[in-house]
């Protein structure tokens, strides 16, 4: 079953109300994280400490607009970008879209549709990592379900304690690519990820010890120095 729970959104729009009114109706449709900020400044700093997955942007915000914002931000991190906007002329909707942006939605809109539309865009940008969200990961001969929490490998099957089973589904939901400290740290502890790192790397090793052949040699859990972790695909060697 498709599920959008581990995506991380990013709002930003100078009108109060209307930020809180799209993170209520996202909240809803059952994604985990969605945060909303009222200017360029604070959507420069929450992409690179909040790492969202996708950001819905309007175009006229008090310290700039969104057309110049999504290039720095895209020039940081190549994430969908959907505008909403209460310009609803051709010019504005076409330079929107020739920039790259994966949607424009004007205002005002149905909630449904702009959920609609936002799951739609996250389909064609994630369809790996929503494969990655079934009941299974397979790694080789390792086998990790979801449902139950467990892996298999070599006949044996161990539990995968809570934190283990959180950092998995991080990597696993962006496999291949490389998950950063402070996004791990973030999936696994809620206040942030300050002052965790050591433990994180404690939790990597115990997790390595169960889903690794040979953890002092890992074929998948692979460490990225200075950068975080990455988990590698089935072509790994």
């Amino acid at each position: 079953m498709e599920t959008f729970y581990d995506y991380k959104i990013l709002v930003v729009d100078d009108e109060t109300a209307l930020c809180d009114m799209i993170a209520e109706m996202l909240t809803q449709a059952g994604f985990r994280a969605v945060r909303t900020v009222q200017s360029c400044a604070a959507a420069r700093e929450q992409f690179t400490a909040f790492a969202p997955d996708a950001v819905l942007l309007d175009i006229m915000l008090p310290d700039g607009d969104g057309f110049s914002l999504m290039r720095t931000l895209r020039h940081e991190r190549d994430v969908p970008i959907l505008f909403l906007s209460a310009r609803d002329a051709d010019e504005d909707r076409l330079h929107g879209l020739g920039l790259g942006a994966d949607d424009y939605i004007v205002k005002p809109f149905l909630p449904q549709e702009l959920v609609l539309r936002l799951q739609a865009v996250l389909r064609r940008a994630y369809a790996t990592r929503l494969q990655e969200n079934s009941d299974i990961l397979r790694m080789g001969e390792t086998v990790v379900d979801w449902g139950s929490g467990t892996v298999t490998r070599g006949g044996q099957t161990v539990s995968l304690t809570a934190k283990e089973y959180a950092l998995l589904r991080k990597l696993a939901a962006n496999r291949g690519n490389i998950v950063t400290i402070d996004a791990l740290c973030s999936a696994v502890w809620e206040d942030g990820s300050f002052g965790y790192e050591n433990t994180l790397m404690v939790h990597i090793r115990r997790l390595r010890e169960k889903i690794e052949d040979t953890p002092s040699v890992p074929r998948w859990l692979l460490t990225v120095r200075g950068l975080g972790y990455r988990l590698a695909k089935e072509e790994a060697r």
